[in-house]
Parts: structure tokens; sequence; C-alpha cells
């Protein structure tokens, strides 16, 4: 199996050539768009928006044309902080009239390059759209507007009893989390974005404006027509502007206990994952990281954690349960070479422990000082995770690069942070390679090209592999359906 993967990623050479063209630069792109942001155009969002919420200068649209990967910085032409659903209709059927691109904006923590301006155009920012418009105790949900971030929204809820537990790691807008699908380190328990949105208003590209489940509708379950809220989750900005979101909630729970423990090898932490949830115990976090991110993390965040391949966990329920659980996974992972349980019942050091994990991306970037993140982002059938993550170190140790890895394993997720010199061609065209192969061995497990980091431009040929095309012509037809002059985010997620 081994060396058939390896002649197939040969084979994949042209995925791997286009994914080395796109540390996109904008002077390769705007030949056509640019001279369409004209001062007549700016005015006019001047007037929708106010002109204290219209900027053109550089240091904001440089801020706008980058997230937190190595694709190099492509701005708009102009940012526009819109404050209402009412102005981001107007904006988007304006630029829709005038066939200008109309980039979405959250916070910019992507980690795919799904913000970049890459035919110029306008950056739509929606962080001003900040209330929350309507909490619902009793019902367990929550309707928020574009800007809200999860720490704000957990913030405002804590005197409720209830939280919202999709924890990506960074704090990134809850519309913006709907908009790449994300999940993270609790996904094994509560689920991803797609579980835990139950509708949204979404503005289309001709500025019209739609609520994907109907409006004002919360319900846990339905069955009525198209799932048009699973539509727009994950679909990156391309086919329109998640401007609210409604999303379950859940109880803060009674009690929480955290812990780590260290491992002889990857496969006994990786095998007492697959224990774990076969034994059905409810688990909230299983969070793997290997001797090198282990060493990363030690460094950057003050810890003095053994150098080992180690699983983080992490138990929510009522106090009297919670022991008989720890019990057995502790019995797990003394079976599969597990030792140095270190165990956090105590709130400040369990959210320091989950803040130096959280941070786990800069700590391995810290390795290397001045360099960039490359994120890989392959999840797999837990139960083909051991053999990846095997094979992966292997690629990383004979590519001869530092290659942390980080994942969320219980739901067969994980990450290669590898950390990049900016302006090295080699290294980068190195990790793209061993990239690419981890896709294609993942792909060949049954698994995606990507968990919960998206398309973006990071992954499009990827994405063609994944679908085929058959599949990728359906994507298209439903991308020119809602987006006929594609002015939405254009260049990401396709060529």
């Amino acid at each position: 199996m081994w060396h058939q993967v390896t002649v197939t990623a040969r084979q994949a050479f042209g995925i791997l050539r286009a994914l080395q063209t796109q540390t996109i630069y904008r002077h390769a792109h705007t030949q056509t768009r640019e001279a369409q942001v004209t001062d007549s155009l700016v005015q006019a969002l001047r007037s929708i928006a106010g002109p204290r919420n219209v900027s053109t200068t550089e240091a904001i649209r440089e801020q706008h044309g980058h997230d937190e990967s190595y694709h190099a910085c492509c701005p708009p032409d102009v940012v526009v902080f819109a404050e209402s659903t009412e102005q981001v209709s107007q904006i988007a059927k304006l630029c829709n009239d005038t066939e200008t691109p109309l980039i979405p904006f959250g916070l910019g923590t992507g980690l795919e390059g799904g913000i970049p301006a890459l035919q110029g155009g306008v950056s739509l920012d929606l962080t001003k759209m900040t209330t929350i418009t309507a909490v619902h105790e009793e019902d367990f949900d929550v309707e928020v507007e574009a800007g809200v971030s999860r720490q704000t929204l957990n913030s405002y809820l804590r005197d409720t009893g209830l939280w919202f537990p999709v924890d990506p790691g960074a704090d990134a807008t809850l519309c913006g989390m709907c908009a790449t699908s994300a999940s993270g380190t609790n996904a094994v328990r509560y689920g991803t974005m797609r579980e835990n949105v139950l509708n949204m208003e979404v503005v289309l590209a001709d500025g019209t404006v739609i609520h994907t489940a109907g409006k004002g509708r919360r319900t846990k379950k339905t069955s009525a027509g198209y799932n048009l809220t699973n539509l727009f989750v994950g679909s990156e900005g391309t086919l329109g502007i998640i401007t609210k979101a409604t999303l379950r909630l859940y109880g803060i729970p009674e009690a929480t206990i955290s812990a780590v423990v260290h491992f002889e090898s990857i496969q006994g932490a990786v095998d007492t994952t697959v224990n774990v949830l076969q034994f059905g115990i409810p688990i909230a976090r299983i969070e793997f990281l290997d001797e090198v991110s282990i060493d990363a993390f030690n460094k950057y965040s003050h810890f003095d954690m053994k150098v080992a391949p180690s699983l983080f966990l992490e138990f929510h329920g009522a106090a009297s349960g919670l022991d008989a659980q720890v019990e057995i996974v502790e019995e797990l992972c003394k079976g599969n070479g597990g030792s140095d349980f270190v165990w956090a019942r105590d709130a400040d050091e369990r959210n320091r422990l989950w803040k130096a994990r959280h941070d786990i991306i800069y700590a391995c970037m810290a390795l290397k000082p001045g360099s960039k993140p490359y994120s890989t982002d392959v999840c797999v059938p837990i139960s083909k995770l051991p053999e990846l993550i095997i094979k992966t170190k292997q690629l990383i140790k004979d590519a001869g690069v530092i290659g942390p890895i980080v994942g969320h394993v219980g739901d067969g997720n994980f990450h290669v942070f590898f950390p990049v010199e900016p302006g090295n061609s080699q290294e980068l065209e190195t990790v793209k390679e061993i990239a690419v192969k981890m896709v294609l061995l993942g792909q060949s497990m049954d698994g995606t090209c990507t968990g919960e980091h998206g398309i973006g431009i990071g992954k499009r040929g990827l994405l063609e592999k994944e679908f085929g095309p058959a599949g990728m012509a359906v994507l298209k037809q439903l991308k020119k359906t809602l987006d006929p002059k594609n002015i939405l985010n254009p260049g990401k997620v396709f060529y």
C-alpha cells in the first residue's frame, strides 16, 4: 500500500504544481477587476455605509488581504465595515451590478487563504455587527450577528448556565465559523458547526436576503425542503454572506476534569483514543500532541512536560460519574503504554492547560522564528488514524523538516503545523509535497483533505481529487446558480 500511494503522489504532480503556484501576488490577478473600483464606486459605498466605514488606506487594506496562513497578502481595493444586514444587502447589490469582487471578512483567523482579494475588489468587514439578538434559555439556542465571536458569546451566556462548545482555538467570529464549517477540540462530544447551526440569515450575491430554514425557525430538526443551512455552512463566502446565525446551546457541565498522559509511542496514544470511544465513554476532548509539539508547547507556554507522544483529555458531566470515567480511561491508557498522568481539577489550571494547547500553532512557529504556518488538515475514519499518523511522521523524517503533529484524534482529524520561512521556495515546495502525499494517503483511506479549515486557495486541486468530475460539476453549478457573475470571494474553493 505504501509503495502504491507513493506512486500515486508522483502521478499527482499536476496537483502539486497547482499548489506550488498558490502563494499568489495580487498584480497577477487584477488586470480587469482593479479598474472597476472607481472613485464613483467608493463614493457609492460611503453613501451606503457612511464615510467612516469605508477605507482605502494601505494599512487597512493590507490587514484585510491575508489570514494566518503562509499565503501572500492580496489586499482589496477598498474595505467597507457594514453595521447591518440592510447595508450588507445594498453593498452586495452594488457590487453585483458593477461586477466587483466582494470578499466577506470576519477576524482573519483562517489557515487556507480564504480571504486574500485575488482579483481586487471590496473586502466586507462584518465585525461591527456585534448584537446577540436573542437568547432562548429554555430552548437552548441563541441568535447572533456576524461579528459576534465565540468568546464574546460565552462570556455573555455565563450567568445563564449555558455555553456554545464548538472551539476551534482562535477566537473566531461565529458566522465565520459557520462559513468554514469549523470544529476543534470539543467536536468529539458536541459535534462541528454543521451539527450546531439551526438557521442562518444569508445575503446572496444580488442582495437578496434569505433565511436558510425559514425566517424565525429554530427547531432542532426539520424535514422541510432542501437543507439550505448546511449548503451555506462551509461555503467559505462563495455562495452568500452570512449575517446572522441561530446556534444550539448546551448546559455548562456540573464538573470538569482535565488530564495529560504520555505514551511510549504514537501507536499507543492513538490506540487509546480508539479504545476510549469503543467503550462509549462520553469524553469531551481527546487531543494528541507528538513529541515535537510537546517540546514546542513546553518552550512557548512555560510547561515542563515529558517530551513524548501525549494525549490531552477532558471529561464533562455530573461530579458523581466522572471519577468512574477517569478510572476506566486511566486503565486503558496504561494498557497502551501510558504513564505520568497529570490531572487538573482546578479551573485556573485547566484553563492554563487548554490555553497553551490553543496556542500550539504559535508555539510551533516559535521553533523557527519569523516563519509562517503551513497547516495540513487531513481527516480519516478513526480506525485508519494510527497508520496515517505513523506514515506522516516518516514522510516528515525523510524530508528533514520540522513538522509538529497535533490532532483532534477523537474524530479522526489531525494537523501538521510546518513552520515555513517566507521566501524559502525550496522549503515550501518540500512541505507542499509532504502535504499532498498526506492527503492522498488520507483519501486512499476513505478520508478527506480538510476536516475543519476549508479549501480556500490552499486545497483547490485536492478538492477536485476528492469529489471527481461529476461531483465538481454539481458544486460549480450551485455556485453559478447562486452567484452567476462570480463576485463572491472569487478564486476560492474552485479554480
